[in-house]
């Protein structure tokens, strides 16, 4: 009786430990094309964590630490953390990633991956040509384990991932300057700059239609001086008018007759130059939500980096 409860239990530990495998088998393992880049959706996005293995605390740390080291040095990070990748190496998988997403600045190749492969218990990262002098592999492999090592083995993924980007931004802050000139520009900065363009230009149109206006047909010189106005009707707030002008210079006269907004038209008054009447407008002011798409800039790299297995 003993002997056939215990081979019972052998049985279902079994079972068990198969459908586990099972499971295990059937976990999504990404590729280059199926690992999604969220930095092409939002500019300060650095980390794909598809199977959301990181924190938001996290990932939000670090994707501050990556946005603020590209806005300062123009370099470049991808973080990637994924449960697994299949066969794939890590070394190939995030060489591949570097070069497919083109992390780093085309002219710099100053990108760098950092990959993290959970079921291959596996920590790579691979630099653009233009970081492997600034971070070389025995300082790669030198971050992996004193900062991530520990917390990674243990199954702390949260300190270890952060520990190990904190690292690399402190190595790589002040590296290198940002002369790309791909700063990100606030949208209400420019706005204002739209504004007071369009503004100065309805400005200086109007003091050149006056300056025009003053030329005499006869002498061409710059001298019609007003001299006498006849109103010929007002409707519907529109004044028409003959407007006599004299030359300074010449003393030749003419009359123009033109239309202006009636001043005592519903009691108002009116002001400014006899002239066209140039219709107000506004801008559509207001900032937009949301921060926009980004991409990396195109650069590329030979391998350099390092990995540890945990």
């Amino acid at each position: 009786m003993y002997m056939k409860q215990t081979t019972k239990t052998i049985l279902i530990f079994l079972v068990l430990a198969f459908n586990l495998n099972g499971l295990k088998a059937q976990e999504k393992a990404y590729t280059i094309k199926t690992l999604p880049n969220v930095h092409l959706g939002d500019e300060r996005q650095y980390t794909s964590d598809p199977g959301n293995i990181l924190s938001s605390e996290s990932k939000e740390q670090i994707n501050n630490w990556l946005y603020t080291l590209e806005q300062e040095t123009g370099i470049e990070v991808a973080v990637a953390v994924v449960p697994s990748i299949g066969s794939e190496d890590c070394f190939e998988f995030a060489h591949q990633l570097l070069n497919g997403w083109g992390v780093g600045k085309k002219e710099k190749n100053n990108g760098l991956v950092i990959l993290l492969v959970i079921d291959q218990r596996c920590i790579q990262f691979n630099t653009g040509y233009g970081l492997e002098g600034i971070l070389p592999d025995a300082i790669n492999k030198r971050i992996q384990m004193e900062y991530m090592y520990d917390a990674l083995k243990s199954g702390d993924w949260d300190k270890g991932m952060v520990q190990g980007v904190q690292a690399v931004y402190n190595r790589l802050q002040g590296s290198m300057e940002n002369d790309t000139g791909e700063e990100a520009t606030d949208p209400f900065i420019i706005y204002f700059l739209i504004f007071l363009g369009v503004f100065f230009l309805i400005i200086a149109f109007s003091i050149y239609s006056l300056w025009k206006s003053t030329k005499c047909p006869n002498c061409g010189k710059h001298k019609l001086q007003r001299t006498n106005h006849q109103i010929v009707s007002r409707k519907n707030g529109i004044k028409i008018e003959d407007i006599t002008y004299v030359c300074r210079n010449c003393g030749h006269t003419l009359t123009r007759r033109q239309k202006s907004q009636d001043e005592n038209h519903f009691g108002g008054r009116g002001g400014g130059f006899g002239g066209p009447i140039i219709g107000g407008g506004s801008f559509g002011g207001g900032r937009g939500g949301g921060f926009s798409g980004g991409s990396f800039g195109g650069g590329r790299g030979g391998g350099g980096g390092a990995g540890t297995r945990f």
